[in-house]
């Protein structure tokens, strides 16, 4: 790969850090911590490297940091993005839950002109702050509590249950192989 690229990740629990740490590898690519960074060096990232990948979590629905990420770095072809979730893997309902999120975060110019990606991961209850522990705790009290649950609805109460960790080198390969297509 010709590029001089940087993984500049956002990570709360270690999912996204390790996602961030193999994608660097695989392309040789430069892996920065978005909250080590000043401003004056995140604004210079652009003019330093020919792309920037970001990545970070889906929190309640929209991706962790993107909104200043995308200040700092968006320039079309130049700018992609990635995101760690615990989503359980029932597909039709899973594409439709990651269309919805897609467009919660993005334009739809945006959707258009900067690739995007979902990579499985995990939960770790044991690595989050109050705040986020707190917020799982009501949704699996809603979840326990529901009424006429659906199929989706007990594969969210089981996946939220407990920590887990269903991380993989293998979610990465689309990302990796959208770079290596000329």
């Amino acid at each position: 790969m010709n590029k001089k690229i940087a993984v500049v990740y956002k990570s709360a629990t270690g999912f996204t850090k390790y996602y961030a740490e193999i994608i660097s590898e695989e392309i040789g690519a430069e892996l920065i911590d978005f909250m080590s960074c000043s401003k004056n060096k995140l604004r210079n990232l652009t003019s330093d490297y020919d792309l920037i990948i970001y990545g970070s979590r889906l929190h309640a629905g929209f991706i962790d940091g993107l909104k200043k990420a995308k200040s700092f770095f968006r320039r079309d072809g130049k700018f992609m993005v990635f995101v760690t979730g615990a989503m359980p893997n029932a597909e039709a309902e899973k594409d439709n839950i990651l269309e919805r999120m897609w467009k919660n975060n993005f334009t739809t110019e945006e959707l258009e002109n900067i690739p995007h990606f979902y990579f499985q991961s995990g939960l770790c209850y044991e690595k989050m702050k109050l705040g986020d522990r707190l917020m799982m705790k009501a949704f699996r009290w809603m979840l326990k509590n529901k009424k006429d649950k659906t199929t989706s609805d007990r594969a969210y109460e089981k996946a939220v249950a407990s920590s887990y960790d269903i991380s993989s080198k293998k979610f990465i390969e689309p990302l990796t192989g959208y770079l290596k297509t000329p």
